[in-house]
């Protein structure tokens, strides 16, 4: 029995270990793929907007000799981190329900990558399951092709290639620039009037030089509504339509936390934005002893929480926690 089981080993996840483990709280994490995933699954060559303080946690310093740190220097700092607390964590083990018991603990059904069915048992569950893996999908016809990917790893593939990329926010911008140094002939289509305002301001010129030496062609007001083998189709917003021969497609549209976990505890949701119910101090949900942490507890709107902010969710859970217990055991 387990005082708090973590679903996700991302940042927020093993912050929240960490905390609980200073507090005298035996925590296990478990996490679908490997630890940091959401990081792992960004661009090879991304560079954050954060600095490297905002993204420290359990008060180990982040050291790099950049201003701001690369997606591989990340990755170095939280497995170092993960190693130096010695977390327990379950690698490659998917969560699939949380069950709740009769005497008030929490049972968290899971499968390894061999298929085995395991059961973790717990007096708290902490769901810190990100959203990386679960993209919004544009559902029009041939999204589906093999051309489509919602993921850029990194420009070498698409060489003097036809690639629209779909989306105005900083990933599709980051996915052009780089796609312009491989010589691919870049058609950027996004719905708005114009790009995401919070495009990083040191990019947004870099960008624009492009576009206006034609480099990067800009459509605005624009959707693809299908993706053909050799083509991809526009509607654009007066209601007219138009064809660009197109070799692959970036669908950078963004993602979306999962709920299903949740769910299937019975956590209560906010009509408006699908959001959890929790209480903002505490992180604790709807249902007493499980809590929510990192980019889960935002709404339809995934950049509500940034590990800049979810990084504390961890600490205000753990405090709760034993001071809960503390009350337990002083009633008794």
């Amino acid at each position: 029995m387990e005082d708090v089981i973590i679903i996700g080993g991302g940042p927020c996840g093993l912050s929240a270990a960490i905390e609980c483990e200073r507090l005298g709280l035996s925590a296990v994490i478990v996490e679908k793929y490997n630890i940091v995933q959401s990081i792992y699954l960004y661009p090879t060559h991304m560079q954050f907007f954060s600095t490297a303080e905002l993204l420290e946690i359990g008060n180990v310093p982040f050291s790099t000799p950049n201003d701001k740190p690369f997606r591989y220097e990340a990755l170095a700092y939280y497995r170092k981190v993960a190693e130096h607390f010695g977390l327990r964590v379950h690698n490659y083990e998917e969560a699939r329900e949380i069950k709740r018991s009769d005497d008030d603990t929490f049972e968290v059904h899971t499968v390894n990558r061999r298929g085995q069915s395991i059961v973790h048992k717990g007096r708290n569950v902490v769901v810190a399951t990100g959203y990386f893996d679960h993209p919004n999908y544009l559902g029009i016809p041939g999204e589906d092709k093999d051309k489509v990917t919602h993921y850029f790893r990194e420009a070498h593939p698409y060489t003097r290639t036809r690639v629209a990329i779909i989306g105005g926010s900083n990933s599709a911008v980051d996915a052009a620039m780089e796609l312009v140094r491989v010589g691919a002939h870049i058609d950027m289509v996004y719905r708005g009037a114009g790009l995401s305002e919070h495009i990083k301001p040191w990019v947004r010129p870099l960008f624009e030089s492009m576009v206006q030496k034609g480099r990067i062609t800009l459509h605005l007001g624009a959707r693809v509504n299908e993706i053909l083998d050799d083509s991809v189709r526009l509607l654009h917003a007066d209601g007219s339509t138009s064809e660009l021969d197109n070799d692959f497609v970036l669908a950078l549209t963004g993602f979306r936390p999962d709920r299903k976990l949740l769910a299937s505890v019975g956590v209560e949701m906010s009509d408006d934005l699908d959001k959890p119910v929790y209480n903002v101090q505490t992180m604790e949900s709807s249902v007493p002893g499980v809590y929510v942490g990192g980019v889960i507890a935002s709404g339809r709107n995934a950049n509500e929480v940034f590990i800049e902010s979810g990084r504390w969710h961890g600490r205000y859970i753990a405090e709760h926690i034993v001071s809960r217990q503390r009350g337990q055991a002083e009633g008794n």
